[in-house]
């Protein structure tokens, strides 16, 4: 019985003291969570709950750890703030993904973000093709912020009292240079026929092609292998 009256007095305590660090921190919500916080989460965590385990710890030894952690995370704080050039280092920083309409595979690689995250991510933001993006940029927080070519944006065919217009499922054809059979298949299309599609906008094979988006009604809308390398972007 004693034991079980230390555990819970032990994480009583860790329990009120990671509150308050999390109080005096003024974490941002879990949305906007960076990939810094949440390793940190973890890691008080696990050092809390280990603290709660060891029959050598008590509140004394908790109490070290959360003050400690507390110290080093207020001091990270203050020196993103005071010098702003840390804070990329520290908190990481949004990168441009689709620049004015274009793909930029290299910015992927560099946030080890593949197509089909991508096309989750913009799903996520009602955004079905790639061909309504005109800026996609890839937040600190692993959060995608897009902004729609003037086309797409409001107001909607309903605001202008057009007539609805069919909507399709867009298809990735082509994902990183190689043909996804199952889609092709899928839209009863052939092999022959993005050949023609791709060599009709200056491709020679489909290894050229970065990636290739079909909508029914539409031409293959095809994004080529395009490299940033580190140079700035277009004004």
């Amino acid at each position: 019985m004693t034991d079980y009256l230390s555990m819970s007095i032990d994480l009583i305590f860790g329990f009120i003291a990671l509150f308050i660090v999390t109080k005096v921190l003024g974490k941002t919500s879990m949305s906007q969570i960076t990939p810094f916080d949440f390793v940190s989460a973890v890691l008080l965590g696990e050092l809390v709950g280990n603290a709660l385990f060891d029959k050598k710890a008590g509140v004394p030894e908790i109490a070290f750890v959360v003050a400690l952690f507390g110290i080093l995370m207020w001091l990270s704080e203050k020196i993103t703030q005071k010098f702003k050039r840390t804070r990329a280092l520290i908190e990481g920083s949004p990168s441009v993904v689709i620049h004015k309409g274009k793909l930029y595979r290299d910015s992927l690689k560099k946030n080890n973000l593949d197509l089909d995250q991508l096309q989750h991510l913009l799903r996520v933001k009602d955004v079905f093709t790639l061909q309504e993006v005109e800026f996609a940029i890839l937040e600190a927080n692993g959060e995608l912020s897009v902004l729609k070519k003037s086309d797409y944006q409001t107001p909607t065919r309903k605001d202008m009292k057009l007539s609805p217009k069919e909507v399709n499922l867009p298809a990735a054809l082509i994902n990183d240079g190689e043909l996804i059979e199952d889609n092709l298949r899928e839209k009863n299309l052939t092999k022959e026929w993005v050949m023609e599609q791709i060599n009709a906008q200056g491709f020679d094979r489909i290894e050229d092609v970065f990636y290739a988006e079909y909508e029914k009604g539409e031409d293959l809308l095809i994004y080529p292998f395009l490299n940033r390398n580190h140079t700035k972007w277009d004004a």
